[in-house]
């Protein structure tokens, strides 16, 4: 029986191989079982710690299983359940568990990305979260979305800062073998910006940018997907009138200068060092599109996730306690001034203030003013989940049938980041699930389909 398994379930038994008799073959008895897991795991971190809790009283009271297996066949699991709730705390064994398991590694390497999306990440690092929490993190540099991608498969990173699609592409294996990755938290929401080539002051006007050349830090991102959903409002076909192609943050700006790009949909501190550089102006924020949208994830494979649930119990609550802090208004020059090192984000402070501050030059002439610029909510939100994988169809990146729902509840772990912002004094929202609008169209997530067919610009 595997470790999350219903001792409850009268088919299952404690020995290997298939005895139930339901399942035509071994395979089929297999699948039934992995998918009772999936379930057990969307759940959240409660149902699993249940879950080892009720395993380990029905080993203790049918040290043989034919007689567990004959006991709930007799009285049914609900009556079990409830008989054995009588005399055990179930309930009360469950939160000791969360509570007091020992952390099964310390020692943890997070890799980011150095731009402004990763704040709680790096920050948790210099102020202490990490520490508080009890782990000691050495969060890793990354040139690109690529390499950490590849860095946390082949386990050089226990988990990392991903673009929020990518655990899904990773997930129903997009371009690669399917790996189940986990959306734990969201790092920030808004705190995107398009930002055009000087040259193009007296060109604001998106239909006038046929032939123009974008950048965007990965195909699977939220940067993708905003700027072909503001392309194709204007009229213009992201794939035919326009190029758009990937390029690492850290190098949007070079080629803007180089005039190898015409402008792109970016992360900060990227928009605004493009200001501060005098090679270009802040276009419109993304929040003037969807505000409220996510960007970046705290991501970790799904074997990360249930192998060492006290670690990654550990770890993301540290996230999400830095992200509440980095929310406060009051706290953001603190944290400017401490992630701009080297090792971080290596920016000139003023640079990373005008960003987390919402006070910034424009490149126009002009200092605006929005204290929502960038934003840090942990909360993943299954509707942001869906949003993304109908932008990913609507471009042909996957094809067919999509189990929405399914796939969403697999990646994000809406419930495990409620627990942990409960834990920490925290209000999570009482729902998973959120209707918004993008561009001012409404966006419901139980219709994803025909969200998808209403755009008359679709691959």
């Amino acid at each position: 029986m595997a470790l999350f398994d219903n001792p409850f379930n009268a088919a299952k038994t404690f020995l290997k191989g298939c005895v139930c008799g339901r399942h035509a073959s071994a395979s089929e008895h297999a699948a039934a079982i992995k998918a009772e897991a999936v379930a057990v795991e969307a759940a959240g971190e409660e149902s699993r710690y249940r879950r080892i809790v009720e395993q380990a009283v029905m080993r203790a009271l049918f040290p043989q299983d034919h007689q567990r297996r004959a006991f709930l066949k007799a009285v049914g699991a609900t009556t079990a359940a409830a008989a054995i709730a009588t005399f055990f705390p179930i309930g009360a064994a469950t939160e000791a568990l969360a509570q007091t398991g020992p952390i099964e590694k310390k020692d943890l390497k997070v890799g980011f990305i150095p731009i402004t999306c990763a704040t709680p990440i790096i920050m948790a690092h210099p102020l202490g979260f990490y520490s508080k929490h009890g782990l000691n993190v050495e969060v890793v540099r990354t040139a690109g979305w690529a390499v950490i991608r590849d860095k946390t498969i082949n386990k050089e990173y226990d988990a990392a800062h991903m673009l929020a699609p990518m655990p899904l592409a990773i997930t129903m294996g997009v371009g690669s073998n399917p790996i189940p990755y986990s959306v734990s938290a969201i790092e920030n929401i808004n705190g995107q910006a398009i930002t055009l080539a000087n040259k193009h002051r007296n060109k604001r006007d998106p239909k006038d940018w046929k032939g123009f050349r974008f950048a965007v830090p990965f195909d699977f991102s939220i940067h993708n997907y905003l700027l072909r959903y503001y392309l194709a409002e204007a009229g213009l076909d992201p794939d035919r009138d326009v190029q758009i192609r990937s390029v690492p943050p850290p190098e949007m700006v070079a080629n803007l200068r180089a005039d190898n790009i015409d402008g792109y949909l970016g992360p900060d501190p990227f928009n605004q060092r493009a200001v501060f550089d005098g090679v270009g102006f802040i276009h419109i924020l993304s929040k003037e599109l969807w505000d409220g949208h996510p960007c970046c994830a705290f991501a970790a494979s799904r074997e990360f996730v249930t192998t060492m649930p006290n670690t990654y119990r550990a770890l993301l609550k540290a996230i999400i306690d830095a992200t509440a802090h980095a929310q406060k208004a009051e706290n953001r020059r603190e944290i400017a001034a401490a992630i701009a090192a080297p090792n971080y984000l290596n920016q000139p402070v003023t640079v990373l203030e005008q960003v987390l501050t919402g006070t910034y030059a424009d490149g126009l002439g002009q200092v605006k003013r929005d204290p929502n610029r960038i934003q840090f909510d942990p909360f993943p939100w299954e509707s942001f989940s869906v949003w993304i994988l109908t932008q990913m169809k609507r471009w042909g990146q996957i094809r067919g049938d999509i189990d929405y729902d399914g796939i969403t509840r697999q990646v994000f772990l809406a419930t495990d980041a409620a627990a942990m912002m409960r834990e920490l004094g925290l209000t999570p929202p009482t729902a998973s699930t959120k209707t918004f609008a993008v561009m001012g169209k409404p966006f419901d997530p139980a219709k994803p389909e025909e969200y998808i067919a209403s755009f008359a610009i679709r691959r």
